[in-house]
């Protein structure tokens, strides 16, 4: 098989080629596998900073539309206090003059 040492060197040069070919191969192969998953992870992550986006913008227009209806809730709430206030003042002064028709007629 091997008539010289030529020969064997051929062969050991062969097989060391093969190996560094096999090798490089499988060095490039695990590089493209982790640059895709750099590239979904950074798809993925886009994806959610712009539905985080879009959540924050939605909430943004909530805000600015419920901020012009403010002044008008905050006077709604204040007529309804001075009803409360007026009410529960009418119901003591009959209890007042209940009262004192009681202490009259002793």
């Amino acid at each position: 098989m091997f008539e010289t040492t030529q020969d064997l060197l051929n062969t050991v040069k062969a097989v060391s080629i093969f190996g560094l070919a096999f090798f490089a191969c499988w060095a490039i192969f695990y590089l493209a596998m982790i640059l895709r998953q750099g590239f979904k992870i950074i798809k993925d992550t886009r994806e959610r900073l712009h539905k985080v986006d879009e959540v924050i913008k939605a909430l943004k227009e909530k805000i600015e539309h419920s901020a012009s209806y403010l002044l008008l809730i905050g006077e709604g709430v204040k007529k309804l206090v001075d009803m409360a206030k007026e009410y529960s003042g009418k119901g003591e002064k009959k209890a007042r003059s209940k009262k004192q028709e009681v202490r009259s007629k002793k």
